[in-house]
């Protein structure tokens, strides 16, 4: 099952919300311009039919980006039966113009989600990912009552597929994917985009336990399904090799074009168990409902799972396999609720009102997962204001289970 495109996905999401009007079809209008123009696959030379098209401008000073997105797409469109589109009323201006179609080459897949964290503006983000992608992309510039017309050339992309099995031989069903592409350092850099707080890669495995990553550009990857849950981050993964953990998975090459089948993978049933708790204040025993749980590995406290703390202050990961671990409690801190006094009139209301919120220390525990581990209940002391309205944390106070 192929990733649809993210800009596919922006178009349908703002063509059900009103106002999203840069993705509805427009009018012309006297004051703006025109792009034409015809998208064509290079493998075949025939016209790309249903590719989305997108028009992103020229990176400016100062610029903020909708969902963090690094090609900001200022105008989208679809093309016909004869891989031709047409926008209108258009912003006069310089852009980039490029399209994506299932099975060929996805800039959201090409770019390194890593490095893009580490650039310090929207606008640097912008021109990493036109360096990137500059290849694919073609320069159009838009004038005042004028057509501009531009032809769109679109590489086909790598695919690696597989099956994903349980070790008792069944298929394994709505698994989700995260991919690593080797870098030229060496490194291994998480693949995919997540806009719109969407998964990363939106393969899943079919009722036969079949799936296929598509839109890939050559390399070398490392593979690992996960299982469903409902973020990304709090999912168990087994990778390629049957292995949890990233640094251990085999990897799998692929060229340009090229599909690389049989990268299957299986998952053990045996060795996996549930480590739950709860997060407490340790003044008065009331529970935290904000912050973030990490299990880390001990070894190199490489991150193996995240969540975030419930309205209970309760905290869950599930399918944790064997091993030890390092759990992590930090940026603990709730809203504390003041009533104020009865309403006017014989009713008796009262309303609600927020205090500034408490903030915890962090806090940190070891264990050794052999089993199923309940109960890990922190409880944490509050952390006290000093001068200059920073915080001193408190050092001695330690978690224990409960």
């Amino acid at each position: 099952m192929a990733r649809p495109r993210c800009y596919s996905i922006l178009l349908v999401a703002c063509l059900l919300v009103a106002g999203c009007n840069k993705y509805q079809h427009k009018k012309p209008d006297p004051t703006k311009g025109v792009v034409t123009g015809v998208v064509l696959c290079a493998d075949t030379g025939k016209p790309a039919r249903f590719a989305t098209v997108a028009l992103t401008a020229v990176p400016k000073e100062g610029e903020k980006n909708d969902q963090g997105d690094p090609l900001p797409a200022a105008e989208v469109t679809v093309t016909d039966l004869e891989g031709r589109f047409r926008m209108e009323a258009v912003d006069p201006g310089r852009y980039y113009a490029f399209a994506t179609l299932d099975g060929y080459l996805d800039p959201a897949l090409a770019v390194d989600p890593d490095k893009l964290q580490s650039l310090g503006s929207d606008r640097e983000r912008h021109l990493y990912a036109i360096q990137q992608w500059k290849d694919n992309l073609v320069t159009v510039t838009v004038s005042v009552h004028r057509a501009a017309e531009i032809s769109i050339s679109i590489q086909r992309a790598a695919e690696i597929s597989g099956t994903v099995t349980f070790d008792d031989g069944s298929p394994a069903i709505g698994m989700r994917f995260e991919l690593f592409r080797k870098t030229a350092t060496g490194d291994w850099a998480t693949v995919g985009l997540p806009l719109m707080d969407s998964w990363t890669i939106q393969a899943t495995s079919d009722s036969h336990g079949h799936y296929a990553v598509a839109n890939l550009p050559a390399g070398e990857y490392r593979v690992c399904t996960l299982m469903p849950t409902d973020t990304e981050q709090a999912a168990s993964r087994v990778c390629l090799g049957n292995v949890y953990r990233r640094k251990e998975a085999k990897s799998v090459k692929v060229a340009a074009a090229e599909i690389a089948a049989g990268a299957d993978i299986e998952i053990p049933m045996s060795g996996l168990h549930k480590v739950s708790g709860t997060v407490q204040a340790l003044a008065d025993g009331h529970s935290i409902t904000h912050g973030t749980v990490r299990l880390l590995y001990a070894d190199d406290r490489e991150p193996a799972r995240e969540t975030s703390l419930d309205d209970n202050g309760d905290y869950e990961f599930d399918y944790v396999p064997d091993g030890k671990y390092i759990l992590t409690i930090s940026g603990a801190q709730d809203d504390e609720k003041k009533e104020n006094g009865p309403g006017n009139g014989d009713q008796q209301e009262q309303t609600t009102q927020s205090a500034p919120a408490r903030v915890c220390a962090d806090k940190e525990m070891s264990l050794n997962v052999l089993n199923d581990l309940g109960n890990l209940n922190f409880s944490l002391p509050l952390a006290t204001p000093v001068a200059g309205g920073a915080l001193d944390t408190p050092q001695g106070a330690q978690p224990t289970p409960q």
